[in-house]
């Protein structure tokens, strides 16, 4: 292992950013935007950019339109956003007549990783594994090994911030009485995220259970029954929710997805928004109304020349418990909860579309601990410019990107609101307004007295230190 140059304290960065999914990578884009320059960098540990690969299902899009990329939302001009990547691949006139505001998700995978690989200061390869503040020099020490081609450590460094971001993501969340039997091979029991590494397994079995009814699940679903045979393609879809509902997308609806209700949230009491957040579940829980359709259509098909397809789909059934028989198969069992009655289903594969948690930073963060301000159920408060609470002893900032569902609401995994996020933390960082942000974005009034107007930095002091132009 070999010592990689260390950034002194007297030349830090101002802003270092801690993993690179697209939510990082919208807030290194418009940095780069910054007038004056802001001096960044960012680490992935991953070696180059990727987005849901297990998912990037043929057909399947984005559930927000184009216009939701890194940056254009914040800066229509920028030259990271998805139109000047399609002219860059010309390609703008095909979309163009293509008329389609939502485009593909393998598109928009290609999209991000054209930035990441043309934009500065962004170091894949790199995992951080300690960031603690320096109260002598004020300024974050973070700690970082570079990988090998095996994801071995072969190189290590240390360098300082002013600032620091979080962009940790989620990941797969597998229930408890599921996680032994994903923890085994012999029965292909996989989450939804590793699909497409796991198809030829899963059709190959002879009958598959898919578990979970959200955007995920039903893709899944649809995929496995395009591709079985008809009369034989042995699917059972389980779902916790009373039906395989739609998501909301009507246009007031989407509302819930604008700065004027993430500001309005943010200022409702810790209970009030506690019991919000599991009641807005079909906001961006649900299926698009598209996939739906296409299941339906799928199915009505199969039943043209009589009979009906070997597809159960049974909504309002959760999974108590789950073992294995012998070392082919897994018994699921089932309760169902408005008839109050249990049974065993007996299957060769299971797809848990299970949905997805926040990615806890873990050790990383273990020396701030002390610092850190917990709410009432011991969640890391977040203020209203997306910084966690800390000491008041620590000066600098240390930024979240969706890890504040609980503060913000459930626009905080939502694609539309990336760029915004992102020009508010900058705007915050510099205490100016390089990204002006519209004063109001929603025709809905969330709170009687408006508390979600936004707040204009062009007409009021410097809440901090402007930061100094990079030379």
């Amino acid at each position: 292992m070999t010592a990689l140059p260390t950034a002194e304290p007297d030349q830090p960065h101002d802003l270092v950013g801690i993993g690179i999914g697209p939510f990082n990578l919208s807030l290194a884009a418009l940095a780069h935007g910054v007038p004056g320059g802001l001096a960044t960098a960012f680490f992935e540990r991953r070696r180059r950019f990727s987005w849901h690969p297990g998912l990037l299902i043929d057909g399947t899009t984005l559930q927000v339109p184009f216009l939701a990329d890194l940056v254009t939302l914040a800066d229509p001009a920028s030259p990271w956003s998805f139109l000047r990547y399609l002219r860059s691949r010309e390609r703008l006139y095909p979309f163009y007549f293509a008329q389609s505001f939502h485009i593909h998700r393998a598109e928009y995978d290609a999209y991000c990783r054209w930035v990441s690989d043309s934009l500065p200061g962004l170091h894949f390869a790199h995992q951080v594994d300690a960031v603690r503040w320096n109260g002598a020099h004020e300024l974050f020490e973070v700690d970082f090994s570079r990988l090998d081609l095996d994801g071995e450590v072969e190189a290590v460094g240390r360098t300082h911030a002013r600032n620091i971001v979080l962009g940790l993501g989620s990941e797969p969340y597998v229930p408890d009485a599921l996680r032994p039997l994903a923890d085994a091979f012999s029965v292909p029991v996989v989450h939804s995220s590793d699909y497409l590494d796991h198809r030829a397994r899963l059709l190959a079995a002879g009958h598959v259970t898919v578990v979970g009814s959200g955007q995920s699940g039903a893709e899944v679903f649809l995929d496995l029954l395009r591709r079985r045979p008809p009369g034989a393609e042995r699917i059972h879809w389980l779902s916790r929710t009373e039906s395989f509902a739609p998501m909301e997308y009507s246009k007031l609806g989407l509302e819930h997805f604008t700065p004027d209700y993430t500001r309005y949230f943010h200022t409702l009491p810790e209970e009030t928004r506690d019991r919000l957040v599991p009641r807005q579940w079909q906001l961006h829980k649900g299926i698009d109304a598209q996939t739906i359709a296409a299941i339906h259509e799928e199915l009505y098909r199969r039943s043209l020349h009589g009979g009906w397809p070997d597809a159960v789909l049974t909504p309002g059934v959760t999974v108590r418990t789950a073992g294995r028989i012998a070392t082919t198969k897994v018994e699921l069992h089932l309760e169902h909860l408005q008839q109050a009655t249990r049974s065993c289903l007996t299957t060769d594969a299971v797809v848990l579309a299970t949905g997805y948690r926040e990615r806890p930073p873990g050790a990383m963060l273990a020396g701030l601990e002390p610092y850190l301000r917990r709410d009432s159920a011991g969640r890391p408060r977040v203020d209203a410019e997306y910084r966690l609470v800390l000491d008041e002893r620590i000066t600098g900032a240390v930024h979240v990107q969706n890890a504040e569902t609980h503060t913000h609401g459930v626009g905080a995994p939502d694609l539309g609101l990336a760029a915004w996020r992102s020009a508010a933390i900058l705007n915050s960082l510099t205490g100016k307004a390089p990204y002006p942000m519209p004063r109001r974005t929603a025709f809905t009034s969330f709170g009687l007295d408006r508390p979600e107007a936004a707040p204009d930095l062009r007409d009021r002091p410097a809440a901090l230190t402007p930061l100094a132009p990079v030379v």
